[in-house]
C-alpha cells in the first residue's frame, strides 16, 4: 500500500489542472450518512415515495418528502469539512486544481474555502430552496422555519407554486449547463481524482470516465470497488481521509480534522 499511495503522490506532484469528482463516500467522515449504506437514508425511507413526478402531482408524498429532506438538512447544517475537504482545498491553493465536480449536495466544499467558480454541483445544493414555478430562490433555514411552524409542504409567497430544496430528485432533469462544463473540464484536466464515489449514478459517473477517454491519468479512492477501475491508472480502496492525508500531508501539510 505505500507503494501505491507514492505512486499518488507523485501523480498529484506531477499534475497541474487537477479534476476532483467527489461523492458520498468524502462526506461519511463528517458525519453525514450515505444514501445507500447500511443505516443511510434509504434504510428509514423508500426511495420510490420520492421520483420527481410523484414529489410535484402528489402532496402527501410532497409531505414525505419534506420530512426526509428536513432530517438529512439538520445533519448536514451542522456538519463540518474533514481532511479530504481540506485537501482539495489545498490543491486549489496550490494553484493545481482545475474544477472539483461533486455529486454532493451538503455545502462541504464551500464551508472548506474552495472558490465558489471551482465547485459544481452537479446534484445540487440542499441549502437553497427553489419554487419550481416562478423560479425564486429562498434561503434553506427560512422554509425550515415553516416547517417548525408546522407548515408540512411549503409553498412559494410570490405565486403560490411548489417549493423543493435545490437538489436534483429521481426522474428530474439534470442542469444541462454544469453537466456540459463538467465534461469540458473532463477534457481540459491533466489528472483525474474520485474521492469517495461508486461511480454507479449516471450521468455523473460519466465525468470520470470522460477525463480517462481523453487522455488523464485516472486516480479512484473509495472504500469499495467502482464500476470505473479497470479504466483507471490507480485503484486506492481505503479511507478518503487516512489515503489524501498519506499521499499529500507531507505536500500540502494536512492534519485530520477528525482527530
Amino acid at each position: 500500500m505505500d507503494f501505491v499511495l507514492k505512486k499518488g503522490m507523485t501523480m498529484i506532484e506531477a499534475a497541474e489542472k487537477i479534476l476532483v469528482f467527489t461523492g458520498a463516500g468524502l462526506s461519511t467522515e463528517s458525519g453525514i450518512s450515505d444514501f445507500r449504506s447500511p443505516g443511510g437514508v434509504w434504510e428509514k425511507y423508500d426511495p420510490s415515495d420520492f421520483y420527481f413526478q410523484k414529489i410535484i402531482s402528489d402532496t402527501h408524498a410532497r409531505e414525505k418528502y419534506w420530512k426526509m429532506s428536513s432530517e438529512l438538512y439538520s445533519t448536514m447544517k451542522n456538519a463540518q469539512p474533514n481532511t479530504a475537504h481540506m485537501a482539495v482545498k489545498a490543491l486549489e491553493d496550490a494553484g493545481k486544481l482545475l474544477a472539483v465536480v461533486t455529486q454532493n449536495i451538503d455545502n462541504l466544499h464551500h464551508k472548506a474555502g474552495n472558490s465558489p467558480d471551482k465547485i459544481i454541483e452537479l446534484h445540487g445544493t440542499a441549502f437553497s430552496v427553489l419554487c419550481l414555478k416562478c423560479g425564486k430562490t429562498y434561503d434553506r433555514d427560512e422554509i425550515e422555519h415553516r416547517l417548525d411552524a408546522g407548515i408540512k409542504a411549503p409553498c412559494c409567497d410570490e405565486c403560490g407554486g411548489i417549493l423543493k430544496p435545490n437538489t436534483i430528485s429521481f426522474g428530474q432533469s439534470m442542469p444541462q449547463e454544469k453537466v456540459a462544463r463538467s465534461f469540458r473540464k473532463a477534457e481540459e484536466c491533466d489528472l483525474c481524482m474520485v474521492l469517495g464515489s461508486s461511480l454507479v449514478v449516471q450521468p455523473a459517473a460519466m465525468v470520470p470516465a470522460h477525463a480517462a477517454q481523453s487522455g488523464a491519468p485516472l486516480i479512484i479512492i473509495n472504500h469499495d470497488p467502482t464500476p470505473l477501475d479497470g479504466e483507471a491508472d490507480l485503484v486506492i480502496n481505503m479511507s478518503v481521509t487516512k489515503a489524501l492525508e498519506s499521499m499529500m500531508g507531507n505536500l500540502f501539510h494536512l492534519k485530520n480534522q477528525n482527530r
